[in-house]
């Protein structure tokens, strides 16, 4: 069976080789497609009972737990990454490990797939530097991480230079959606996107995938979604903070399950913040500084450059960047749902600084 590769890092990459005959059509799911120079689409199965040879490159927090959702669909999966920890690690758990980018790409046949999940910024370019060279006309790269869509848009103009198709895939549903089934917003190519769409729509919750335009689209999606993510977790430490100085013996436990169930503001975040508060209701475990990663930022840069009003999530930028010079309860509720859903880091109650 020909092996398809597939690799993440903190940050989603992919790529995919062979040009059969453009004429030629295939049959998937019930619909007839055109090749157009993907023959992967012969090795797809869109019910997912056929299992792939996979290669994942990137084992941080998202990165692991997706191989190991991958293992459990019952993939056969290469990784690769910086940390031989890490390798070990998921090679216990069934993995294959490859020594380099090199060897990694060496072990997959015509066409490939390559997926990759690394930090946004240099690590992307770096690893897409050590992995052109390897790679052949048609193949498929996707970028799964938090990369800026404008960084997006030039990555994918220097790889179609060299034939290669550049998919950028905005992941979302933290390190629970990883291991068992996340949101993925993809821009690039369309024949690409329908190349992996059932690879990525077995990785995803039901209705969780989607085609959301040309190169950059993904990771634009993605950005207002980390930007409205934003808005959402200020709202929800801003009114524990008032409980918080209500005068009432209010149990914060109590209300966050309250309002997890039935209520208008129902929901995951919510959820995230009872158990956060299952663990001590003052969450004085942690200080109330909140790093941000990025996407934040981006979100109110390019509101500013399109001239539309977001005033919401424009303050809950600045309010995280007020929270690392003073302490509130709104403050550490935020860092504690950052820690809840995606395993950020947090300012410990000893005042020592917060890590992204």
């Amino acid at each position: 069976m020909p092996r398809v590769g597939l690799f993440w890092l903190q940050v989603l990459n992919t790529a995919l080789t062979s040009t059969p005959d453009p004429g030629d059509a295939v049959t998937m799911g019930g619909r007839l497609l055109p090749s157009s120079g993907y023959g992967i689409l012969n090795y797809f199965n869109p019910d997912g009972a056929m299992p792939m040879n996979a290669g994942f490159v990137g084992l941080g927090k998202m990165g692991f737990n997706m191989v190991e959702h991958l293992l459990d669909l019952g993939h056969h999966v290469v990784v690769h990454d910086l940390s031989q920890e890490a390798v070990e690690a998921i090679s216990a758990k069934g993995a294959h490990a490859a020594r380099s980018l090199q060897h990694l790409v060496g072990e997959l046949e015509n066409p490939r797939i390559v997926w990759m999940m690394v930090p946004a910024g240099a690590a992307v370019d770096a690893v897409l530097s050590g992995l052109t060279p390897f790679l052949n006309r048609g193949d498929i790269v996707m970028d799964g991480g938090n990369s800026r869509y404008t960084d997006t848009v030039v990555r994918a103009e220097r790889l179609a230079a060299q034939g290669i198709h550049f998919l950028d895939v905005g992941t979302s549903g933290g390190l629970e959606g990883a291991r068992h089934g996340a949101c993925m917003m993809v821009g690039g190519n369309r024949e690409a996107y329908d190349v992996v769409e059932p690879l990525l729509r077995e990785l995803c919750v039901e209705n969780g995938c989607g085609y959301m335009g040309a190169s950059g689209a993904g990771h634009f999606v993605k950005m207002v979604h980390n930007g409205i993510e934003y808005g959402m977790m200020q709202a929800i430490g801003e009114g524990f903070d008032l409980l918080e100085s209500s005068g009432y013996s209010i149990d914060h436990e109590t209300v966050a399950r309250v309002w997890s169930n039935g209520s208008v503001i129902r929901g995951w975040l919510m959820e995230l913040a009872e158990k956060a508060l299952v663990k001590d209701g003052r969450l004085s475990y942690l200080g109330g500084a909140i790093a941000d990663s990025g996407e934040g930022r981006w979100t109110v840069e390019t509101a500013l450059e399109l001239g539309v009003s977001i005033p919401v999530i424009a303050e809950s930028v600045f309010r995280r960047f007020s929270s690392r010079r003073h302490d509130n309860f709104s403050d550490r509720v935020v860092a504690a749902l950052r820690n809840e859903f995606g395993g950020h880091g947090y300012a410990p109650a000893d005042g020592t600084e917060a890590s992204s």
